[in-house]
């Protein structure tokens, strides 16, 4: 945990910016596999993590009462008869005394108390819940049917909260830099260790214990696979042969909860092929472009615009498109390949505070999400601040089944030269992604230097 004035400053702040009413934290429970006691990696709610800094113990709830000027934890300490499995467990009423406050009631508490001030006529403000579990029983709390949850939530908070997590501390920038460089290692290994007729699913495993020994564990599933043209695409038990690259998205998760997420796209064997290092030197320049733009004031959408006229420029040069370039963004040809966002807010989430709603988190009033196919996955678009950690990770897909697609419907055709396209539809996709600060005058890329150039990666490939 951060020093309790860390917390102590957070809910202060909170509260000032809300003025008045009951605010409430659902903590996260123990999510059960296949059987009620076979547990999925416990994960603590991030925004409990924030004003808390409670990241380990499961089913609390936390609550700030501004009228009245309380706060206080709703959960049990482990019986004797739990502690037989668990082991000891430090006491809820320590965590609450670091965190800097000191009222810790029963969780068979929590109802009598949140229908008390509600009949005092307290304005409640809770986030959107996202698990099952939790919207059953904020639901039974609050008396608000299962349907009327999401209406009634509160964006007085949101907003609020947002305005707090977007900007990093320095002290939080320390927690993420570490879980970086557990990042940064996870890709030097699985740039050092691949070999043909590895399978996906061996490597990524080795991944993971990389990040469990760093003190946590990873920060979102792994994704490893030589098909990286499908943006998501998780590690299967697919054999790699020498000429297939290899797309590794993956990050670490530190001991505080906060996260490091990279990719790297490297040759299964020891060498890009021409072609493959002529498609990843035209993502490399669309990246550093991106980040060479990098600075407050500037909307991370107009960053994401120039990443795509620099990866339209590229392909006109190897004649997989034509045409002039803003014209092809402009008409979103350049979705073709590239149809994803170019990056994203991170810190206690790999996409940091989503689950809050990217309206607020990456957008404003005046600007609006797009819907449009490629735009509409922009997790981030607004005016960048100093303080800010996020992502930039441009790449080219060559999807196989969108490319016939749009062809068969007749799009982007003063743009793109399908017959060349056509030869590409088993390439596979690069993408290259660092995590970032943004500072006063630019940027800063977190965690220790890895090797990014081709022929840097190649250096690595050396067996």
């Amino acid at each position: 945990m951060f020093p309790k004035d860390t917390y102590k400053h957070r809910r202060s702040i909170l509260k000032n910016a809300l003025g008045s009413g009951l605010i409430i934290f659902p903590g996260n429970g123990e999510s059960s596999m296949n059987y009620k006691d076979n547990w999925y990696a416990f994960k603590q709610d991030s925004t409990f993590s924030y004003f808390t800094g409670i990241t380990q113990i499961p089913d609390l709830y936390f609550v700030i009462n501004i009228n009245d000027n309380d706060e206080i934890l709703f959960g049990d300490n482990p019986t004797a008869e739990e502690m037989v499995w668990t082991g000891a467990k430090e006491p809820l009423e320590s965590f609450a005394q670091k965190s800097g406050f000191s009222t810790v009631k029963s969780k068979s508490e929590l109802s009598k108390y949140i229908s008390s001030q509600i009949k005092k006529g307290q304005n409640v403000h809770y986030l959107s819940p996202y698990r099952a579990a939790q919207k059953i029983e904020l639901s039974q709390l609050l008396n608000i049917p299962l349907g009327e949850l999401e209406n009634r939530k509160s964006v007085e908070l949101i907003k609020a909260i947002v305005a707090l997590r977007e900007l990093k501390s320095p002290e939080e920038l320390i927690e993420i830099e570490q879980a970086v460089n557990t990042t940064a290692a996870m890709h030097k290994f699985a740039m050092q260790y691949t070999r043909p007729g590895m399978s996906e699913m061996e490597i990524a495993g080795k991944l993971q214990a990389i990040a469990i020994a760093g003190g946590g564990n990873t920060s979102f599933p792994i994704i490893l696979s030589k098909d990286g043209q499908y943006l998501h695409n998780h590690a299967s038990t697919t054999i790699l042969k020498d000429g297939d690259l290899v797309l590794c998205d993956c990050g670490a998760e530190n001991v505080m909860g906060y996260a490091g997420d990279m990719t790297r796209t490297f040759p299964a064997g020891k060498r890009f092929s021409p072609v493959q290092k002529d498609i990843y030197n035209v993502v490399l320049h669309a990246h550093n472009t991106a980040i060479a733009a990098l600075k407050p004031g500037i909307k991370f959408l107009d960053v994401h615009l120039l990443a795509s006229k620099k990866l339209v420029e590229g392909l006109i040069d190897l004649k997989l498109m034509k045409g002039n370039a803003d014209d092809a963004v402009t008409a979103g040809a350049h979705t073709l390949f590239f149809q994803c966002g170019l990056g994203h807010m991170m810190g206690l989430d790999t996409h940091d505070m989503e689950n809050l709603g990217e309206e607020y988190v990456g957008y404003t009033p005046e600007l609006k999400k797009s819907t449009v196919f490629g735009l509409k996955s922009l997790r981030l678009g607004k005016e960048l601040k100093k303080d800010f950690v996020l992502t930039v990770e441009p790449g080219l897909y060559f999807n196989p089944y969108l490319i016939d697609e749009r062809r068969a419907q007749g799009m982007y055709t003063d743009f793109v030269n399908y017959d060349a396209v056509e030869k590409f539809k088993t390439f596979g996709g690069v993408r290259v992604e660092e995590d970032l600060v943004i500072t006063a005058t630019g940027s800063i890329i977190l965690g220790e230097p890895l090797a990014k150039t081709a022929e840097a990666i190649e250096n690595l490939r050396s067996f």
